[in-house]
């Protein structure tokens, strides 16, 4: 059974992992025979969103690792605590979060930085050899660290977007909400999901892809 870590950034689109990618990507690995394992690193959120007003919430502090063990129904391990050797795969779904608490893209622009432990973890696992799957807005994540290599991404047909991202070397293909840009040379497999997505099974569409091209590589 292949092993693959779903890497959440907390619990809600606006301040966290986007709750239906992550669960669209836990069935659908679950559907494959695969074993999920829901890893965040313990870290503060950037911020607190109230999720009915979309404001923020000022003097609230939470945590990424108990935020998005909410997702996970309490089976989560800390990023730092799950070596990469230990996975066949990853998989990062969008949201917020990981624009805000895995990187500062949502924050920074195109100047960003990656986290520290995600980007030394994902490194690790793409020295590997081992695919690496990224969802909505995190693909931004694997323009920064694998701009430099040429990688091809996809966050949909956003040009801002796509430009800001492309200043880093990466490669950017416009994709629609049922596909999934896979760059088999450097095992990294994007799409767009909630990016263009109207209703839950248009995302659905494009996760289904990319689950089935990160484990064909894994």
């Amino acid at each position: 059974m292949k092993k693959v870590a779903v890497l959440l950034s907390g619990c809600g689109v606006f301040d966290g992992a986007e709750i239906h990618e992550s669960v669209l990507t836990l069935l659908a690995l679950d559907r494959a025979g695969a074993q999920a394992v829901c890893v965040a690193p313990d870290i503060p959120q950037y911020h607190v969103i109230n999720h009915l007003t979309r404001q923020p919430v000022p003097q609230e502090t939470r945590n990424v690792l108990v935020e998005s063990a909410r997702i996970a129904r309490g089976n989560i391990v800390a990023l730092n605590q799950l070596k990469p050797k230990e996975v066949d795969a990853v998989i990062v779904p969008g949201g917020f979060g990981a624009a805000k608490n895995l990187c500062t893209f949502a924050l920074a622009g195109e100047n960003f930085e990656v986290h520290p432990q995600v980007a030394s973890f994902l490194r690790e696992v793409h020295q590997l050899g081992k695919p690496i799957g990224l969802v909505c807005i995190a693909p931004a994540i694997a323009a920064k660290l694998f701009g430099p290599e040429k990688v091809e991404f996809t966050i949909g047909n956003d040009a801002g977007t796509a430009q800001a991202l492309s200043k880093h070397g990466a490669s950017h293909v416009n994709c629609t909400v049922y596909n999934a840009v896979v760059d088999r040379r450097h095992k990294i497999v994007t799409t767009p999901a909630y990016m263009l997505a109207g209703r839950i099974t248009e995302a659905e569409a494009g996760i289904n892809k990319l689950v089935q091209a990160v484990l064909e590589m894994a």
